[in-house]
């Protein structure tokens, strides 16, 4: 069923052929640059990239002639490139992949299987990004919190803690400033209907008004 439509490579390239599959690598650049735009916050750019790196991949398998080892070689390069001055989230480097994982497809004839593969990810994307199933829990906080060394950070927030969060623990603990300050690193979940601008009012006043953060798990902020 998922045949290539390719009899060989090796004695040429019908460009009938070509064109179909370049085609249909343009096509389905562009439907997963139009997701990648749907469900996340992304640049003209990074579109156009994700539009066109299909069709670029599928014309660099054709002309290594469907070689395996040629073609790991070239994934290899591939891996090396740098499609941003920044770093990407894990959003970009899905569609990057996506997209690279279409080219190879085409450029070795399997377009039906292409298409497939092309539309089942697309919905599965839509479908994880449009409901709560893989939504982490809102609740969840990293709580960093700057200490005077004279304060006994084993048991100085206890208090607090059980006021207004389910759960806290210390996961880090390192000193600053010479060892005049200690830096805490607590993994907390927040009480429903606590306002967390009071629950950090109450931490200021513990720690003598030095310097608290409280951030989202996936963001790795310091103070």
């Amino acid at each position: 069923m998922f045949n290539s439509i390719f009899d060989s490579t090796v004695n040429g390239l019908d460009i009938k052929t070509a064109l179909i599959c370049a085609g249909v690598a343009l096509v389905l650049g562009v439907a997963i640059a139009i997701t990648h735009m749907k469900t996340s916050q992304t640049s003209k750019g990074f579109l156009i990239t994700l539009a066109t790196l299909p069709i670029l991949v599928m014309a660099v398998m054709i002309m290594i002639n469907g070689n395996l080892g040629t073609s790991i070689a070239i994934l290899g390069a591939f891996s090396l490139i740098r499609f941003r001055s920044i770093q990407g989230d894990a959003k970009e480097l899905l569609s990057i992949f996506f997209t690279m994982m279409v080219g190879l497809a085409l450029g070795m004839g399997h377009v039906l299987f292409a298409i497939v593969i092309t539309v089942i990810s697309i919905l599965a994307i839509l479908f994880f990004s449009y409901t709560s199933i893989l939504e982490p829990n809102k609740k969840n906080r990293v709580l960093k919190i700057v200490i005077p060394e004279d304060l006994d950070y084993e048991d100085a927030f206890d208090e607090i803690f059980h006021k207004y969060t389910s759960k806290a623990n210390l996961v880090r603990m390192k000193t600053m400033n010479m060892g005049s300050l200690y830096k805490l690193t607590y993994d907390i979940t927040i009480k429903k209907g606590i306002k967390e601008k009071e629950f950090l009012d109450e931490i200021r006043i513990k720690n003598c008004n030095l310097k608290v953060l409280l951030s989202h798990p996936c963001l790795e902020e310091e103070i």
